[in-house]
């Protein structure tokens, strides 16, 4: 139940500017997420998923894209696989990027039936995804993997998917089905930014941006889609999503077709 208020004097809760708006948890085909939606009477019109990063955990994430409320988007932020409260699910037997990519793997795997109950939840919405560092990976892949994603945004992460200590066979196998830098033709016509730090220590730009954005512009200027690639780095930042980088992907969000009749004249 939401509660009438006064625009004058709202209610003291989350607000993205002036507008207030909800959180709730809700545990999604097995998948604990947090969902930031408009207030009760507006209409959703898009569904955003937002991936963490490694080590990290859905709370974390609170509060970054909730502008997008204001616009009838539902923020959904699961916790990765082996994540948050699902810490108790990792094998014991994993180095540290096997623990990565085991986590990748059974996200991109759970995707569609989190897709699926968001659906029973809210309705069928078009789907943007954003990810940042590892969660980067997991957006990148399920352009490949998702045909109801509509839109992406892979932040202050990487498409070169070199991992010499990964070493278990089906991790192996999931990183030569979707590495970016050879299977990029597999991503146009979904538009996608792709943003990173240009003092980013974990993923150099020269080793991880440039290759991975030439990957995705030849696939893109191949298919006749060179429009739909956005690329952009950002000077000063590390590995960390900055405010000018979130407010990229809000505008990169906002431009899509549902909301181009609104700023019309």
């Amino acid at each position: 139940m939401t509660r009438d208020f006064s625009p004058s004097d709202p209610h003291a809760a989350p607000m993205s500017g002036h507008t207030p708006y909800q959180i709730e948890r809700r545990v999604l085909a097995g998948v604990p997420c947090l969902i930031e939606r408009p207030l009760e009477g507006t209409e959703i019109q898009t569904v955003c998923l937002v991936y963490h990063g490694a080590w990290a955990a859905k709370e974390g994430k609170l509060g970054v894209y909730s502008a997008l409320t204001a616009r009838g988007v539902a923020v959904v932020i699961p916790d990765a696989a082996l994540h948050g409260e699902r810490q108790g699910d990792t094998p014991p037997d994993h180095n540290a990027r096997e623990y990565v990519w085991e986590s990748v793997r059974r996200t991109v795997a759970e995707a569609p039936a989190l897709i699926d109950a968001l659906e029973d939840l809210l309705g069928p919405r078009p789907l943007w995804v954003v990810g940042s560092s590892m969660g980067g990976y997991v957006a990148q892949t399920l352009m490949q993997t998702e045909p109801r994603v509509a839109r992406v945004a892979a932040l202050i992460t990487s498409g070169v998917w070199a991992e010499p200590e990964v070493g278990r066979p089906e991790l192996q196998a999931f990183l030569e089905a979707y590495r970016p830098v050879t299977h990029a033709d597999q991503t146009p016509p979904t538009p996608l930014l792709l943003a990173s730090g240009e003092a980013d220590p974990t993923f150099p730009l020269a080793a991880h941006h440039a290759p991975t954005a030439a990957a995705y512009r030849t696939a893109y200027a191949e298919a006749g889609t060179a429009h739909l690639l956005h690329e952009a780095t950002f000077a000063g930042v590390g590995h960390y999503t900055s405010v000018r980088m979130r407010d990229q992907v809000l505008a990169f969000f906002l431009a899509d077709s549902v909301f181009l009749a609104d700023s019309e004249p």
